[in-house]
């Protein structure tokens, strides 16, 4: 069973990030740059597949500049097989990758698709909902709890109630929730065994799919910045702040 990981790379999380001064987007010029960690898991997962058995081999992808190649050796530094780089300068909205992850499923016809359940940068969360609607296979989101055997993946999710388990039918696609598992270290002799594997590049025209962005971007601003808080002598001064100041009540 072939595993499909798309990976995207991001600013890196420990990161201040920056607002451009013309308001247009997120400065990212000599910015540390690194895979979404909600990807990484999705990759630690397929690997953990592999090494007890159940999958045979472990696909990266990911969509988007030159430099995702990078990101794509990290992902084959901690033990994706080989890598596909969809390689484009467009700016990539969640229904674009979407449709370019549809194109590689039916390419390569993996048994599963195991993605984060949302990047770090734009936290859209829309991707794998998308896939897996396009695609027309059966979803589980947020997992922290991944089995698969005879054909089936048991996957236990995180809801607002709890925990939920469901068995859904393979092939199918499944998004990553923190509590999935904690990577593995990466170490040099793994980074240099990830050199040498196969990463292919196409191009979106060569899938036959149009990235062209849906959404304008208006403005992009930095959220106000908090106020210092105050001691209250009693509960009276309190209600009247909260009532007056703060609005709240």
């Amino acid at each position: 069973m072939k595993v499909l990981v798309p990976v995207k790379r991001v600013v890196d999380y420990n990161v201040k990030v920056r607002v451009k001064a013309d308001s247009t987007g997120v400065d990212i010029a000599n910015v540390k740059m690194s895979m979404n960690p909600f990807d990484e898991i999705a990759v630690e997962e397929a690997v953990r597949l592999k090494e007890k058995g159940v999958a045979t081999e472990v696909i990266a992808v990911s969509c988007g500049v030159t430099q995702c190649q990078e990101t794509l050796r990290t992902a084959m530094a901690i033990g994706a097989d080989r890598a596909i780089l969809v390689e484009t300068s467009e700016e990539l909205q969640p229904l674009a990758v979407a449709k370019l992850l549809k194109a590689l499923v039916d390419k390569e016809q993996p048994g599963l698709v195991i993605l984060g359940k949302q990047a770090i940068d734009d936290d859209a969360n829309q991707t794998g909902q998308m896939l897996a609607a396009l695609a027309d296979l059966p979803q589980a989101t947020f997992a922290s709890k991944v089995e698969v055997a005879d054909g089936k993946a048991k996957v236990t999710r995180e809801v607002d109630g709890g925990l939920e388990t469901l068995s859904i039918t393979l092939p199918a696609i499944i998004t990553t929730d923190l509590r999935l598992n904690e990577p593995r270290y990466v170490t040099l002799p793994n980074i240099m065994k990830a050199k040498k594997k196969q990463l292919d590049t196409l191009k979106p025209e060569d899938l036959g799919v149009d990235v062209k962005p849906r959404l304008k971007t208006l403005k992009v601003s930095e959220p106000p910045k908090r106020g210092a808080g105050v001691k209250v002598p009693d509960v009276a001064t309190l209600v009247a702040k909260l009532k007056n100041e703060a609005k709240v009540i």
